[in-house]
Protein backbone atom coordinates (compact mmCIF):
# COMPACT_ATOMS: atom_id res chain seq x y z
CA UNK A 1 0.00 0.00 0.00
CA UNK A 2 1.00 3.76 -1.29
CA UNK A 3 1.80 5.87 2.13
CA UNK A 4 0.80 9.31 0.98
CA UNK A 5 2.36 10.79 3.70
CA UNK A 6 5.57 9.86 1.72
CA UNK A 7 4.50 10.95 -1.75
CA UNK A 8 6.50 14.73 -2.28
CA UNK A 9 4.81 17.37 -4.22
CA UNK A 10 5.27 21.27 -5.14
CA UNK A 11 4.08 22.39 -2.16
CA UNK A 12 7.08 20.41 -0.06
CA UNK A 13 9.52 21.58 -2.62
CA UNK A 14 8.03 25.51 -2.04
CA UNK A 15 8.36 25.17 1.60
CA UNK A 16 11.74 24.30 1.38
CA UNK A 17 12.42 26.75 -1.32
CA UNK A 18 11.53 29.51 1.11
CA UNK A 19 14.51 28.72 3.25
CA UNK A 20 16.70 29.95 0.70
CA UNK A 21 18.41 32.99 0.53
CA UNK A 22 19.20 34.41 -3.16
CA UNK A 23 22.79 33.18 -3.33
CA UNK A 24 21.24 29.20 -2.61
CA UNK A 25 18.56 29.81 -5.06
CA UNK A 26 20.73 30.85 -8.26
CA UNK A 27 23.59 27.95 -6.88
CA UNK A 28 20.60 25.38 -7.08
CA UNK A 29 19.32 27.38 -10.66
CA UNK A 30 23.10 26.69 -11.48
CA UNK A 31 22.98 22.94 -10.79
CA UNK A 32 19.91 22.34 -12.13
CA UNK A 33 21.17 23.96 -15.32
CA UNK A 34 24.55 22.42 -15.14
CA UNK A 35 22.62 19.04 -14.78
CA UNK A 36 20.53 19.04 -18.16
CA UNK A 37 20.15 19.87 -21.32
CA UNK A 38 16.86 20.37 -21.60
CA UNK A 39 17.04 22.52 -17.97
CA UNK A 40 19.42 24.48 -20.22
CA UNK A 41 17.21 24.50 -23.08
CA UNK A 42 14.11 25.57 -20.80
CA UNK A 43 15.76 28.66 -18.96
CA UNK A 44 17.31 29.91 -22.85
CA UNK A 45 13.70 30.01 -23.64
CA UNK A 46 12.31 31.43 -20.55
CA UNK A 47 15.08 34.25 -20.29
CA UNK A 48 15.12 34.98 -23.79
CA UNK A 49 18.48 34.28 -24.35
CA UNK A 50 20.25 33.78 -27.39
CA UNK A 51 19.77 34.26 -30.83
CA UNK A 52 17.19 31.70 -31.62
CA UNK A 53 15.88 29.67 -28.53
CA UNK A 54 13.59 27.78 -31.24
CA UNK A 55 16.51 26.33 -32.55
CA UNK A 56 17.28 23.39 -30.09
CA UNK A 57 13.41 22.64 -30.57
CA UNK A 58 13.95 22.23 -34.09
CA UNK A 59 16.65 20.40 -34.01
CA UNK A 60 14.70 17.78 -32.09
CA UNK A 61 11.67 18.12 -34.41
CA UNK A 62 13.53 17.57 -37.58
CA UNK A 63 15.14 14.69 -35.66
CA UNK A 64 12.26 12.90 -35.08
CA UNK A 65 10.79 13.67 -38.28
CA UNK A 66 13.47 13.56 -40.27
CA UNK A 67 15.49 10.82 -39.50
CA UNK A 68 19.03 9.72 -41.34
CA UNK A 69 17.52 6.34 -42.90
CA UNK A 70 20.84 5.64 -43.64
CA UNK A 71 21.71 5.08 -40.15
CA UNK A 72 18.71 2.82 -39.61
CA UNK A 73 17.14 6.33 -37.45
CA UNK A 74 13.37 5.82 -37.08
CA UNK A 75 10.38 8.51 -36.35
CA UNK A 76 8.77 9.20 -33.74
CA UNK A 77 5.65 11.48 -33.11
CA UNK A 78 5.84 11.73 -29.83
CA UNK A 79 9.35 12.49 -29.73
CA UNK A 80 8.95 15.39 -32.22
CA UNK A 81 6.05 16.54 -30.30
CA UNK A 82 7.76 16.87 -27.44
CA UNK A 83 9.62 19.96 -27.88
CA UNK A 84 6.43 22.03 -28.55
CA UNK A 85 4.90 20.49 -25.18
CA UNK A 86 8.29 22.08 -23.73
CA UNK A 87 8.08 25.25 -25.32
CA UNK A 88 4.54 25.52 -24.40
CA UNK A 89 6.04 25.53 -20.76
CA UNK A 90 8.91 27.36 -20.94
CA UNK A 91 7.61 30.40 -22.49
CA UNK A 92 4.34 29.29 -24.50
CA UNK A 93 4.40 32.54 -26.66
CA UNK A 94 1.78 31.85 -29.64
CA UNK A 95 4.78 33.25 -32.01
CA UNK A 96 6.67 30.71 -31.21
CA UNK A 97 4.67 27.53 -30.47
CA UNK A 98 2.84 29.30 -34.65
CA UNK A 99 6.27 28.72 -35.50
CA UNK A 100 7.44 24.93 -34.34
CA UNK A 101 3.91 24.22 -35.43
CA UNK A 102 4.50 24.62 -38.71
CA UNK A 103 7.75 23.63 -38.65
CA UNK A 104 6.51 19.97 -37.77
CA UNK A 105 4.37 20.29 -40.58
CA UNK A 106 6.95 21.50 -42.88
CA UNK A 107 9.38 18.26 -42.21
CA UNK A 108 6.72 15.76 -41.52
CA UNK A 109 5.28 16.49 -45.19
CA UNK A 110 8.93 16.97 -46.56
CA UNK A 111 10.04 13.70 -45.27
CA UNK A 112 7.38 11.71 -46.03
CA UNK A 113 6.99 13.07 -49.45
CA UNK A 114 10.93 12.25 -49.80
CA UNK A 115 11.09 8.99 -48.84
CA UNK A 116 7.60 7.59 -49.94
CA UNK A 117 6.17 6.74 -46.39
CA UNK A 118 2.91 5.31 -45.84
CA UNK A 119 2.12 5.62 -42.29
CA UNK A 120 -1.27 6.66 -41.55
CA UNK A 121 -0.78 7.01 -37.91
CA UNK A 122 2.06 9.74 -38.66
CA UNK A 123 -0.04 11.11 -41.67
CA UNK A 124 -2.83 11.71 -38.51
CA UNK A 125 -0.40 13.49 -36.15
CA UNK A 126 0.39 15.40 -39.12
CA UNK A 127 -3.07 16.50 -39.11
CA UNK A 128 -4.03 17.16 -35.94
CA UNK A 129 -0.37 19.64 -36.16
CA UNK A 130 -1.96 21.04 -38.62
CA UNK A 131 -5.04 22.30 -37.20
CA UNK A 132 -3.18 22.97 -34.22
CA UNK A 133 -0.98 25.32 -35.78
CA UNK A 134 -4.03 27.10 -37.93
CA UNK A 135 -5.55 27.42 -34.26
CA UNK A 136 -2.31 28.93 -33.24
CA UNK A 137 -2.26 31.14 -36.14
CA UNK A 138 -5.55 32.35 -35.90
CA UNK A 139 -4.80 33.83 -32.52
CA UNK A 140 -2.06 35.73 -33.71
CA UNK A 141 -1.76 39.65 -35.30
CA UNK A 142 -3.08 40.08 -39.10
CA UNK A 143 0.54 40.69 -40.13
CA UNK A 144 1.80 37.76 -38.91
CA UNK A 145 -0.84 35.28 -39.97
CA UNK A 146 -0.15 34.97 -43.77
CA UNK A 147 3.73 34.33 -43.96
CA UNK A 148 2.55 30.70 -41.56
CA UNK A 149 -0.58 30.40 -43.60
CA UNK A 150 1.40 30.62 -46.74
CA UNK A 151 4.38 28.27 -45.66
CA UNK A 152 0.93 25.74 -44.47
CA UNK A 153 -0.87 26.21 -47.67
CA UNK A 154 2.62 24.46 -49.45
CA UNK A 155 2.60 21.81 -46.66
CA UNK A 156 -0.94 21.02 -47.86
CA UNK A 157 -0.15 21.48 -51.69
CA UNK A 158 2.65 18.33 -50.56
CA UNK A 159 0.40 16.62 -48.95
CA UNK A 160 -1.80 15.61 -51.38
CA UNK A 161 0.59 13.38 -52.92
CA UNK A 162 -0.20 10.90 -49.93
CA UNK A 163 -3.08 9.11 -50.40
CA UNK A 164 -5.29 8.57 -46.99
CA UNK A 165 -7.34 11.93 -47.54
CA UNK A 166 -4.49 13.54 -46.03
CA UNK A 167 -4.29 17.03 -48.53
CA UNK A 168 -8.06 16.56 -48.69
CA UNK A 169 -8.33 16.92 -44.75
CA UNK A 170 -6.02 20.20 -44.98
CA UNK A 171 -7.89 21.03 -47.77
CA UNK A 172 -10.93 21.63 -45.52
CA UNK A 173 -8.72 22.50 -42.40
CA UNK A 174 -7.61 25.52 -44.02
CA UNK A 175 -10.85 26.89 -46.26
CA UNK A 176 -12.53 26.51 -42.56
CA UNK A 177 -9.79 28.72 -41.13
CA UNK A 178 -8.98 30.93 -43.44
CA UNK A 179 -12.93 31.81 -43.54
CA UNK A 180 -12.84 32.89 -40.11
CA UNK A 181 -10.17 35.41 -41.33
Amino acid sequence: MVNKKNSVSWSDVKTKLADFDRAGLLGLLQDLYAANKDNQTFLHARLNLGDDVLKPYKTTINRWLWPDVFKNQDTSVAKAKKPIADYKKAIGQAEGLAELMVFYCERAAGFSNDVGLQDEGYFDALVRMFEQALKTIASLADAQRQPLWDRLDAVRSTCHNFGYGVGDDMDDLLAEYRADD
